[in-house]
């Protein structure tokens, strides 16, 4: 059974901590809770020990004997701080360790996951945002809040990521210490200081104001590249068509639901926020309507027009392809990173791998992901086929993994494949 500490400081988003403990604890995880005093104004002692199984350790002079300061963060497999208050990120971003959980940082050889939460004006302020930078340089996950409703009638970011996401995002955390098998934590950070631009789910291309074509997309394939960008340190962010999930944890995120708008808010995000790996993980539609009908388009309005009570015409034209269109803009390499993906389906006369190594000659990316499709597989489910290809040849297939798999087995080529993307800070 994995070992999480579960740092609680004392913002209001406290209360939100006590969902977190019970899905970790769901998870079959064991979880000691650390609350700072201010925290436990907000949920009281009783609560956290009943939901962890636990005595709460909060205070450095309590059981002395075991060394708590010490003991605690030397045996965690994680530590996750949620919420994480302006005064905790300053503290522990510059080694004071002035309270139990601080002390548990200053211990932790394992990963750290903070999930801030505080009002907007806190969290934009240059010492908060310097604090931040400095933690993530020394590896700690340190998640983007959400935007939304705040304490009182304000909105805007600073909200805690609601408990399922940030849990999810934990659990990856957990993962990607436990396959690396290391306890330095900087190890496990080869995107920190990156940032990564990811497309996600399926376009939709009107017919009418009610109608349009779509795919079968789920976006969950997206959304675990995201996820497993997060844990090695990366900062990402999303453009998102139609999904039928939640975009992780800490990530921001921007809407675009046709392929017209899809193409529009990648170039536009690129130029705003500079990423330097670009990977295009959305299924957008290579064909349209020619025409977007006003309204909507019934029966009765098509009888009236003619006696024929056949169903009508949908003329169609093609989308701008938006890969190779990236690709072109770019220019000479290395920078940004593209990444392809594409659904197939071979026939008896090629293969997954033949029919990626075509596509990426043609579309012109750094690397590409090719899964089949064939039947509808894949699609809305939890695992995955995959093969990972560049332009000299097939670099990887994972056969049946789940959709995270594919997220680390990408980020380790490109790590062990791109010196521009290996990134080290020392």
């Amino acid at each position: 059974m994995t070992r999480v500490v579960l740092g609680v400081t004392g913002g209001i988003a406290a209360y939100k901590a006590v969902e977190i403990l019970r899905l970790l604890r769901e998870a079959d995880h064991d979880v000691t809770v650390v609350p700072t005093s201010a925290a436990l104004r907000f949920v009281g002692e009783p609560t956290w020990s009943a939901l962890s199984g636990h005595p709460v350790a909060s205070e450095v002079w309590s059981d002395v004997a075991s060394v708590p300061h010490v003991a605690i963060g030397q045996n965690a497999d994680l530590v996750l701080i949620a919420p994480a208050t302006a005064d905790f990120l300053a503290r522990s971003a510059h080694g004071i360790a002035s309270d139990l959980l601080t002390n548990v940082l200053l211990t932790a050889h394992c990963p750290v996951l903070i999930a801030p939460a505080m009002h907007t004006e806190m969290w934009q302020h240059p010492a908060t945002q310097a604090n931040v930078r400095l933690l993530r340089e020394r590896g700690v996950i340190v998640l983007e809040p959400a935007i939304g409703r705040l304490t009182g009638a304000d909105s805007g970011p600073g909200r805690l990521p609601e408990p399922a996401a940030i849990v999810e995002t934990a659990l990856e955390a957990l993962r990607r210490g436990s396959t690396k098998g290391t306890d330095r934590v900087r190890d496990l950070q080869d995107l920190r200081g990156r940032r990564v631009l990811i497309s996600v789910g399926g376009t939709q291309e009107p017919w009418d104001d009610v109608r349009f074509l779509g795919n079968r997309s789920s976006g969950r394939q997206g959304f675990a590249l995201a996820r497993s960008a997060l844990v090695r340190g990366a900062q990402v962010d999303l453009v998102v068509a139609d999904v039928d999930a939640q975009p992780p944890a800490g990530c921001w995120s921007v809407r675009a639901d046709s392929a017209e708008e899809l193409r529009e808010t990648m170039h536009a995000v690129i130029a705003e926020r500079e990423p330097d790996i670009v990977v295009m993980a959305a299924a957008v539609a290579d064909f349209r309507p020619a025409e977007q009908a006003s309204g909507k388009i019934t029966k009765e309005s098509l009888d009236q027009e003619s006696l024929d009570l056949s169903a009508p015409e949908l003329p169609l034209e093609r989308t701008t392809d938006i890969l190779a269109e990236l690709v072109e803009k770019r220019g000479p390499r290395p920078t940004p990173v593209i990444v392809g993906f594409a659904a197939e389906a071979p026939n008896e006369s090629d293969t997954l791998e033949q029919r990626a190594l075509a596509k990426i000659e043609r579309k012109g990316c750094d690397y590409l992901v090719a899964n089949e499709v064939t039947g509808g597989a894949v699609f809305g489910q939890a695992t995955t086929s995959v093969v990972i290809v560049d332009p000299q040849g097939v670099r990887s297939r994972l056969d049946d993994v789940d959709k995270a798999a594919v997220g680390h087995a990408l980020w380790d080529t490109i790590a062990s494949a791109e010196p521009a993307a290996h990134f080290s800070l020392d």
